[in-house]
């Protein structure tokens, strides 16, 4: 039987989340996406929540990578133990988990997440941002590293796009397949991303956050027509 991890090597993830308080924030509106990226060739679906991942788990026919958002600060992907068996009880076969140096809520360590989930028979991403964050998962037991949190700690910039740089960082001193994700909005970023060593990459935003896509679409058309029609003509 072909493995998670091998199951998404050189393929496209789709990321499946809305955030609190849109219209999409809803377990079937969520599930029926994740189902029409598969149809679109997704060779998984990352998504959060309890109750999303109930309702996606039995109608894909690819892995599934849960985790649980709690908090809007800090660690808050996946962070504590209790989470983490609380993801993994859903029959995800991935449970991400921030895996930062930052100190978690709990007062545990990414190892206690990773022991908890593997003995609860998933394997674990760790969502790292840095390379001595990827370094450190190794050690603890993770599965995959994530390049999920690169820009998003203190400790690291926001890149126009992808931290390529941290990718093939990780790909480098890493013995861990290695997916990239964060800011892969293009097709030639996924492709850079594949090219610097990804075993897989990991799209959001540019496939299902309809409001976001919509409002760089809205902010093209504006600063064109603010530009006026003698631009357009050239």
């Amino acid at each position: 039987m072909t493995s998670p991890v091998d199951a998404i090597r050189g393929g496209l993830v789709v990321s499946c989340q809305a955030y609190p308080g849109e219209p999409m924030r809803d377990p079937d509106t969520m599930c029926r996406v994740a189902q029409a990226a598969v149809l679109g060739g997704a060779v998984a679906i990352r998504a959060q929540g309890i109750e999303d991942l109930e309702a996606m788990r039995p109608v894909l026919d690819v892995p599934l990578i849960g985790l649980w958002k709690d908090g809007k600060s800090g660690v808050f992907i996946t962070p504590t133990v209790e989470h983490a068996r609380a993801v993994a009880a859903t029959g995800v076969q991935i449970v991400a988990i921030d895996a930062t140096l930052r100190p978690r809520p709990d007062g545990s360590s990414v190892a206690d997440s990773v022991e908890a989930v593997h003995d609860a028979g998933a394997l674990v991403m760790a969502d790292c941002s840095t390379l001595a964050d990827g370094v450190a998962a190794a050690q603890a037991g993770a599965d995959l590293v994530g390049t999920t949190l690169a820009g998003y700690t203190e400790d690291t910039p926001k890149t126009d796009g992808p931290d390529l740089a941290l990718l093939a960082a990780l790909v480098h001193e890493l013995g861990l397949p290695v997916v990239c994700e964060g800011r892969v909005h293009t097709l030639a970023q996924a492709g850079a991303a594949m090219d610097a060593g990804a075993h897989a990459v990991v799209v959001g935003t540019a496939i299902t956050h309809p409001t976001t896509i919509t409002s760089w679409f809205v902010d093209a058309v504006h600063d064109r027509a603010s530009a006026g029609p003698e631009s357009r003509d050239h």
